[in-house]
């Protein structure tokens, strides 16, 4: 009897550290991939805001089309649901940073305008708070 239960414990918890291991593989796989697609629309952003020889609206329509391709929105609904509270505000601060950044560009903003440099240090630092603090979630051993 004492040898099946402890196998029957040793078995459960195999299964429990296994489901964990793949939990946070899981989570970080999705980081990544969330953290590459804010840094891949934030470059679309930039070589947009730095065409200051294409007019405006075409500039406009980079900007908003950065967002589109850049597929942020999407991943951004799929760290929700499966990050702490601090990864989640980290990460909508870090999302309002870029969307704000495109918005000024869409109003016809360049690469060398004050409002421009200032959105684009907040970004970076709001990114580089959102790395951060996944990385602190990705390091916190499962409950």
């Amino acid at each position: 009897m004492i040898g099946v239960l402890a196998t029957l414990a040793a078995d459960l918890s195999r299964t429990k550290r296994t489901r964990q291991d793949n939990e946070h593989n899981t989570r970080r796989q999705l980081y990544a991939d969330y953290l590459a697609a804010l840094a891949r629309t934030r470059n679309h952003l930039r070589l947009a805001a730095r065409s200051a020889h294409t007019p405006p609206e075409e500039r406009a329509r980079k900007a908003i089309e950065a967002f589109k391709e850049g597929n942020a929105y999407e991943l951004r609904y799929q760290v929700a649901p499966i990050s702490s509270a601090p990864v989640i505000e980290a990460s909508t601060t870090a999302f309002r940073a870029l969307r704000d950044l495109r918005d000024l560009i869409e109003e016809g903003a360049l690469h060398t305008e004050p409002s421009y440099l200032e959105l684009r240090d907040r970004w970076e630092e709001r990114f580089a708070e959102l790395r951060t603090t996944m990385r602190n979630d990705l390091e916190t051993p499962p409950s």
